[in-house]
């Protein structure tokens, strides 16, 4: 099969289309033909030789985290079956540029029915991550208020949709040209973060999502209200800041987990939630797709097509 992989770190130079074994099946696994991939920043980390859990000794590695497409075979315990179509949430090593993946069943979830396969590859790692964040780590309430910082891309499209219909009041940082579809969206208020100073807008918010991190982070401190959080995607905010506010802080790692991969693909169904595609890729272009994600703003995901007929 052929497989997008990095043998060295660097620039999207280094990625190359190896051919390579499909991977075998393990107890408890499945193998999936993959229609779709999705592209994050986290990709673009590994390769890069900056992610915590990758070394230079584990290396060559197929890259990519969220997948969509048909089961074909499996040898788990009931989750899946032959000719399901799923999408999960791949753990670092299973590669997700590829035209088959193995990986364990209980990580699939049936794929939101209403999304064609590439569409559904746009959610999982993006997803996930917005959930987690300001649900998990947030604990955001109906009624409460959150600001989300980066309303417009990847994971931030999704934060707002969530927290919206959560019953929050919603605000959201975007550039000029984002302002009218994170508004779209559902955000309550919209900041032109490049002609406003959020911080002289917002105040006694109960979570602050950080999806940018430097100045921007620090400048959010001020915004909550005491006992309110800030909650990170990019590592832990400074426990100093936090006591200094009477605030708490919280960086996290998104985590694999079907059942809330399951809670998404009825939120979507149900029209209440969709994911904005900014642009789509063939295998053979993964150089391009992440140069693209590195040098544009995008708005929303950008997804692999993988053509494994």
């Amino acid at each position: 099969m052929r497989a997008v992989r990095i043998h060295s770190f660097g620039g999207p130079e280094v990625l190359t289309m190896d051919h390579i074994e499909v991977p075998a099946l393990k107890l408890g696994e499945v193998l999936v033909k993959i229609g779709a991939a999705g592209i994050s920043p986290v990709d673009n980390e590994i390769r890069q030789g900056g992610y915590h859990e990758v070394s230079e000794a584990q290396l060559p590695v197929t890259l990519g985290r969220d997948i969509c497409g048909i089961v074909v075979a499996t040898a788990d315990s009931g989750f899946c079956h032959t000719g399901d179509a799923v999408y999960a949430l791949l753990d670092w090593n299973l590669g997700g540029y590829a035209e088959f993946a193995s990986l364990p069943g209980s990580l699939c979830a049936p794929k939101p029915a209403s999304l064609p396969i590439v569409d559904s590859a746009a959610v999982p790692l993006a997803a996930l991550t917005a959930w987690q964040g300001i649900f998990d780590h947030g604990e955001l309430q109906r009624g409460q208020t959150i600001l989300i910082h980066g309303g417009s891309g990847g994971v931030g499209h999704f934060a707002v949709q969530f927290a919206k219909n959560r019953g929050a009041h919603v605000l959201a940082t975007a550039t000029k040209d984002d302002v009218d579809f994170v508004r779209y969206l559902g955000a309550d208020v919209v900041i032109d973060y490049t002609t406003q100073c959020f911080e002289d807008i917002v105040s006694d918010v109960d979570v602050v999502y950080d999806l940018v991190g430097g100045d921007t982070r620090e400048r959010s401190w001020r915004t909550l209200r005491p006992g309110g959080i800030l909650v990170s995607t990019l590592g832990q905010p400074d426990e100093s800041n936090a006591e200094h506010y009477a605030v708490r802080a919280k960086g996290y790692v998104t985590q694999p987990r079907r059942d809330q991969l399951v809670k998404i693909s009825r939120l979507i169904d149900a029209k209440k939630v969709r994911p904005a595609i900014h642009r789509t890729f063939p295998l053979e272009a993964a150089r391009d797709a992440q140069r693209f994600l590195e040098e544009s703003h995008s708005r929303g995901k950008i997804v692999l097509t993988v053509d494994s007929s």
